[in-house]
Protein backbone atom coordinates (compact mmCIF):
# COMPACT_ATOMS: atom_id res chain seq x y z
CA UNK A 1 0.00 0.00 0.00
CA UNK A 2 2.64 2.50 0.72
CA UNK A 3 4.88 1.50 -2.35
CA UNK A 4 1.36 2.52 -4.01
CA UNK A 5 0.98 5.85 -2.57
CA UNK A 6 4.50 6.62 -3.63
CA UNK A 7 3.78 5.82 -7.02
CA UNK A 8 0.70 8.35 -6.84
CA UNK A 9 3.09 11.03 -5.39
CA UNK A 10 5.25 10.43 -7.65
CA UNK A 11 3.20 10.83 -10.85
CA UNK A 12 1.46 13.87 -9.50
CA UNK A 13 4.72 15.51 -9.20
CA UNK A 14 5.62 14.29 -13.06
CA UNK A 15 2.24 15.58 -14.12
CA UNK A 16 2.71 19.55 -13.00
CA UNK A 17 7.03 18.51 -13.51
CA UNK A 18 6.75 20.33 -17.10
CA UNK A 19 7.47 24.48 -18.81
CA UNK A 20 5.00 26.74 -17.61
CA UNK A 21 3.68 26.83 -21.19
CA UNK A 22 3.03 23.41 -21.54
CA UNK A 23 1.52 23.14 -17.83
CA UNK A 24 -0.70 26.57 -18.96
CA UNK A 25 -1.71 24.05 -22.61
CA UNK A 26 -2.13 21.07 -19.84
CA UNK A 27 -4.94 23.30 -18.11
CA UNK A 28 -6.78 24.39 -21.19
CA UNK A 29 -6.99 20.55 -22.27
CA UNK A 30 -7.86 19.57 -18.86
CA UNK A 31 -10.64 21.80 -18.44
CA UNK A 32 -11.87 21.37 -22.41
CA UNK A 33 -11.58 17.22 -22.32
CA UNK A 34 -12.95 17.06 -18.60
CA UNK A 35 -16.53 19.22 -19.34
CA UNK A 36 -16.70 17.02 -22.44
CA UNK A 37 -16.71 13.99 -20.45
CA UNK A 38 -18.28 14.93 -17.71
CA UNK A 39 -21.17 16.31 -19.77
CA UNK A 40 -21.89 12.53 -21.27
CA UNK A 41 -24.45 11.79 -19.09
CA UNK A 42 -26.20 15.02 -19.12
CA UNK A 43 -27.25 14.84 -23.14
CA UNK A 44 -23.95 13.22 -24.78
CA UNK A 45 -22.72 16.91 -26.34
CA UNK A 46 -20.00 17.29 -28.22
CA UNK A 47 -16.62 18.53 -28.04
CA UNK A 48 -16.92 21.67 -30.17
CA UNK A 49 -20.80 21.94 -28.35
CA UNK A 50 -18.70 22.69 -25.31
CA UNK A 51 -17.11 25.15 -26.23
CA UNK A 52 -20.09 26.76 -27.79
CA UNK A 53 -21.70 27.23 -24.85
CA UNK A 54 -19.18 29.20 -22.54
CA UNK A 55 -18.45 31.21 -25.59
CA UNK A 56 -21.88 32.02 -26.04
CA UNK A 57 -22.16 33.22 -22.77
CA UNK A 58 -19.36 35.60 -23.26
CA UNK A 59 -20.92 37.39 -26.56
CA UNK A 60 -18.14 35.87 -28.52
CA UNK A 61 -19.30 34.68 -32.05
CA UNK A 62 -19.35 30.95 -32.90
CA UNK A 63 -20.28 30.75 -36.37
CA UNK A 64 -16.57 29.27 -36.79
CA UNK A 65 -16.79 26.26 -34.73
CA UNK A 66 -20.37 25.62 -37.10
CA UNK A 67 -18.04 25.46 -39.68
CA UNK A 68 -15.73 23.50 -38.14
CA UNK A 69 -18.06 20.85 -37.04
CA UNK A 70 -19.82 20.83 -40.40
CA UNK A 71 -16.01 19.54 -41.55
CA UNK A 72 -15.57 17.12 -39.07
CA UNK A 73 -18.27 15.36 -39.78
CA UNK A 74 -17.44 11.96 -41.50
CA UNK A 75 -13.48 12.87 -42.04
CA UNK A 76 -11.89 12.94 -38.83
CA UNK A 77 -12.83 9.41 -37.08
CA UNK A 78 -9.33 7.81 -38.15
CA UNK A 79 -7.77 10.64 -35.37
CA UNK A 80 -9.27 8.38 -32.54
CA UNK A 81 -6.48 5.54 -33.60
CA UNK A 82 -3.82 8.64 -33.57
CA UNK A 83 -4.80 9.44 -29.88
CA UNK A 84 -4.65 6.43 -29.21
CA UNK A 85 -0.96 6.50 -30.23
CA UNK A 86 0.10 9.29 -29.09
CA UNK A 87 -1.13 8.10 -25.58
CA UNK A 88 1.25 5.33 -25.74
CA UNK A 89 3.88 7.49 -26.46
CA UNK A 90 4.11 9.43 -23.52
CA UNK A 91 6.73 9.08 -20.67
CA UNK A 92 7.28 10.83 -18.00
CA UNK A 93 10.27 13.18 -19.94
CA UNK A 94 7.32 13.54 -23.32
CA UNK A 95 3.72 14.22 -21.88
CA UNK A 96 2.86 16.54 -24.83
CA UNK A 97 2.24 13.50 -26.82
CA UNK A 98 -0.73 13.06 -23.82
CA UNK A 99 -2.44 16.13 -24.04
CA UNK A 100 -1.87 16.54 -28.48
CA UNK A 101 -3.74 12.57 -27.86
CA UNK A 102 -7.26 14.25 -26.46
CA UNK A 103 -7.89 17.12 -28.66
CA UNK A 104 -7.09 14.10 -31.51
CA UNK A 105 -9.87 11.74 -30.13
CA UNK A 106 -12.02 14.92 -29.27
CA UNK A 107 -12.02 16.13 -32.58
CA UNK A 108 -12.26 11.94 -33.86
CA UNK A 109 -15.87 12.46 -31.67
CA UNK A 110 -17.23 15.15 -33.89
CA UNK A 111 -17.26 12.40 -36.77
CA UNK A 112 -18.20 8.95 -34.52
CA UNK A 113 -19.22 10.51 -31.46
CA UNK A 114 -17.78 9.12 -27.71
CA UNK A 115 -16.99 6.06 -29.24
CA UNK A 116 -13.73 7.64 -30.16
CA UNK A 117 -12.50 7.15 -26.98
CA UNK A 118 -12.81 3.72 -26.81
CA UNK A 119 -11.22 3.32 -30.46
CA UNK A 120 -8.43 5.59 -28.72
CA UNK A 121 -8.29 2.83 -25.89
CA UNK A 122 -8.54 0.06 -28.08
CA UNK A 123 -5.59 1.19 -30.32
CA UNK A 124 -3.85 2.07 -27.39
CA UNK A 125 -4.18 -1.97 -26.11
CA UNK A 126 -3.57 -3.61 -29.31
CA UNK A 127 -0.30 -1.83 -29.59
CA UNK A 128 0.71 -2.58 -26.04
CA UNK A 129 -0.39 -6.24 -27.24
CA UNK A 130 1.93 -6.43 -29.77
CA UNK A 131 4.83 -4.79 -28.12
CA UNK A 132 3.92 -7.11 -25.17
CA UNK A 133 4.33 -10.39 -27.50
CA UNK A 134 7.35 -8.91 -28.99
CA UNK A 135 9.10 -8.45 -25.56
CA UNK A 136 8.87 -12.13 -25.04
CA UNK A 137 12.32 -13.14 -26.06
CA UNK A 138 13.80 -10.39 -24.78
CA UNK A 139 12.72 -11.79 -21.02
CA UNK A 140 16.57 -13.25 -20.38
CA UNK A 141 18.25 -10.63 -22.28
CA UNK A 142 20.93 -8.58 -20.51
CA UNK A 143 21.48 -4.88 -22.18
CA UNK A 144 25.07 -4.44 -22.72
CA UNK A 145 25.92 -3.61 -26.38
CA UNK A 146 21.93 -4.01 -28.26
CA UNK A 147 18.85 -2.59 -27.62
CA UNK A 148 16.17 -5.00 -26.11
CA UNK A 149 13.11 -5.36 -25.50
CA UNK A 150 11.93 -6.33 -21.87
CA UNK A 151 8.69 -7.50 -20.63
CA UNK A 152 8.97 -5.86 -17.08
CA UNK A 153 10.46 -2.07 -19.14
CA UNK A 154 7.37 -2.67 -20.95
CA UNK A 155 5.05 -3.15 -18.26
CA UNK A 156 6.61 0.25 -16.66
CA UNK A 157 6.14 2.15 -19.62
CA UNK A 158 2.71 1.28 -20.13
CA UNK A 159 1.55 1.64 -16.77
CA UNK A 160 2.98 5.28 -16.96
CA UNK A 161 1.84 6.12 -20.40
CA UNK A 162 -1.71 5.31 -18.84
CA UNK A 163 -1.60 7.09 -15.88
CA UNK A 164 -0.35 9.89 -17.26
CA UNK A 165 -2.49 10.54 -20.18
CA UNK A 166 -5.68 9.52 -17.98
CA UNK A 167 -4.84 12.13 -15.68
CA UNK A 168 -5.18 14.62 -18.05
CA UNK A 169 -8.50 15.99 -17.50
CA UNK A 170 -8.00 15.85 -14.10
CA UNK A 171 -4.85 18.16 -14.14
CA UNK A 172 -6.92 21.63 -13.73
CA UNK A 173 -9.26 20.66 -10.74
CA UNK A 174 -6.00 18.73 -9.00
CA UNK A 175 -3.99 22.20 -9.44
CA UNK A 176 -7.45 24.28 -8.00
CA UNK A 177 -8.01 22.29 -5.18
CA UNK A 178 -3.96 22.13 -4.51
CA UNK A 179 -4.10 25.89 -4.33
CA UNK A 180 -6.70 25.84 -2.25
CA UNK A 181 -5.01 23.45 0.45
CA UNK A 182 -1.69 24.49 0.04
CA UNK A 183 -2.29 27.38 3.31
CA UNK A 184 -3.97 24.87 5.51
CA UNK A 185 -1.33 22.31 5.26
CA UNK A 186 1.71 21.38 7.12
CA UNK A 187 4.71 19.75 5.69
CA UNK A 188 7.71 18.39 7.38
CA UNK A 189 11.40 20.38 6.89
CA UNK A 190 12.77 18.79 3.49
CA UNK A 191 16.54 18.84 3.18
CA UNK A 192 18.41 19.85 0.06
CA UNK A 193 20.95 17.44 -0.65
CA UNK A 194 23.98 18.26 -3.21
CA UNK A 195 26.53 15.61 -3.89
CA UNK A 196 30.27 16.83 -3.28
CA UNK A 197 33.25 15.04 -3.64
CA UNK A 198 31.18 11.62 -3.28
CA UNK A 199 29.05 12.77 0.02
CA UNK A 200 25.69 14.76 0.46
CA UNK A 201 25.55 17.82 2.12
CA UNK A 202 22.45 19.68 3.47
CA UNK A 203 21.15 23.42 3.85
CA UNK A 204 22.15 22.95 6.96
CA UNK A 205 26.03 22.70 6.27
CA UNK A 206 26.87 26.24 5.89
CA UNK A 207 26.02 26.60 9.80
CA UNK A 208 29.10 24.16 9.94
CA UNK A 209 32.77 25.10 10.52
CA UNK A 210 34.62 24.57 7.11
CA UNK A 211 36.80 21.55 7.15
CA UNK A 212 40.34 21.95 8.13
CA UNK A 213 41.92 22.05 4.65
CA UNK A 214 39.41 24.87 3.04
CA UNK A 215 40.67 27.09 6.00
CA UNK A 216 44.27 26.11 5.26
CA UNK A 217 43.98 26.49 1.37
CA UNK A 218 44.10 30.08 1.45
CA UNK A 219 47.25 30.55 3.84
CA UNK A 220 48.73 28.26 1.86
CA UNK A 221 48.17 30.22 -1.59
CA UNK A 222 49.25 33.53 0.23
CA UNK A 223 52.25 32.19 1.47
CA UNK A 224 53.25 31.08 -2.36
CA UNK A 225 52.56 34.68 -3.32
CA UNK A 226 54.42 35.97 -0.97
CA UNK A 227 57.76 33.56 -1.52
CA UNK A 228 57.24 34.21 -5.38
Amino acid sequence: MKEHRRELVRLSRVVVDRPRWQLGCAVLVSVWSLAWVAGQPFGAPGPLDVLDRPLEWAAVPTGWLDAVGAWCAGRTGWLAVVGGLLWAMTTARQQVSALFGWPAVMFAAESVGYGAVHQALLTFAVFLVVVGLLSIPGRRAFVVDRIAIIPKDVARAASTAVALSAVVPLIAPGLLIAALLKPYVTRPPRYRSEPKDGWSTSSFDHALPAPRDELRAPAQSSSGQESG
